[in-house]
């Protein structure tokens, strides 16, 4: 894995830089906003990337929590297999069906959920033990990271269409800050709490957080709001070339977004064995100390 990542960093610089031609030079001018909408390639690629992110976060702290009993844990593994087929099936029930906003599709409804237990799983799989924090903190940090795009592109765009660059009593707006706050929150906990319950009252904190998530994703379809309505999968219409240049620019902002986690996730396990070597060597040496001191008071005795 080591030799790919070099590899798969010059394919992401490639990405970005071709993304950001696109974006500027081949993506047609919107008719209403002109070239400041080239905003929205790296705007809405961040957030949808912080929201990944995030759900990662979210699926790492339940089963960090849960993974102290086993009884604990098979309950939250039936709940999750009882999400994916529920999921499944409600959206295409006509009172479900009807609770969906317009343009939304049952089937797109039902995928994304069912996907939720997959990945449950699949993390549970692939990060064993306290790999499940270090993906949680890491996730949390690069999400933050994305975040904090979205929240400065946003009043960017906002100044020169909206002439304000906040609207505080916007639903989106709020919520996306809030959740910035929350999970900003969650790093200061991390770095500067040194309790033993930490790990799990971060994990805890990142479970209350990602409740937000959703919130601020279909804010605009549940609550009127200054943020514009949703273009792809909420009824409305974009240019087909502006739609392939949005979708390239995420699958950029993806790859790099996972070359920063997997190095962020390889930096934090290091720290943690240097750490654990240190607190070896201490409790090694003191042992040591300890047993040079015995025959020293004995002999004085």
């Amino acid at each position: 894995m080591k030799r790919l990542f070099p590899v798969l960093s010059i394919v992401a610089v490639i990405l970005l830089a071709y993304a950001l031609y696109l974006a500027l030079l081949v993506a047609p001018t919107d008719a209403m906003q002109g070239n400041v909408y080239r905003i929205i390639y790296y705007h809405v690629p961040s957030a949808w990337t912080a929201f990944l992110l995030f759900f990662i976060n979210f699926v790492a702290s339940v089963r960090y929590l849960v993974r102290s009993k086993p009884s604990l844990e098979r309950s939250a593994n039936w709940i999750a297999v009882a999400i994916g087929v529920v999921g499944f099936i409600a959206p295409f029930l006509p009172p479900v069906r009807k609770l969906i906003p317009a343009g939304m599709e049952p089937s797109a409804v039902a995928t994304t959920i069912v996907l939720i237990p997959v990945f449950y799983f699949l993390v549970g799989k692939w990060f064993p033990g306290e790999r499940l924090d270090v993906l949680a903190v890491t996730s949390a940090e690069v999400g933050v990271v994305f975040c904090t795009i979205v929240l400065v592109t946003g009043p960017l765009w906002a100044r020169p269409v909206w002439g304000i660059w906040w609207a505080p009593g916007d639903i989106r707006l709020t919520s996306t800050l809030v959740l910035w706050l929350i999970y900003v929150s969650y790093l200061v906990l991390r770095r500067f709490s040194n309790s033993a319950q930490t790990q799990m009252l971060a994990a805890a904190l990142a479970v209350f957080g990602a409740l937000d998530v959703p919130l601020v994703y279909l804010s605009i379809w549940f609550f009127r709001t200054q943020h514009p309505q949703p273009v792809i999968g909420g009824g409305g219409a974009m240019d087909p070339r502006m739609l392939h240049v949005l979708l390239f620019s995420w699958m950029a902002f993806l790859l790099f977004g996972f070359l920063v986690s997997w190095s962020r996730f390889r930096l934090e396990l290091l720290r943690r064995e240097v750490e654990q070597a240190q607190a070896m060597e201490s409790l090694v040496g003191a042992a040591a100390s300890s047993e040079t001191s015995l025959p020293l008071s004995r002999s004085a005795k």
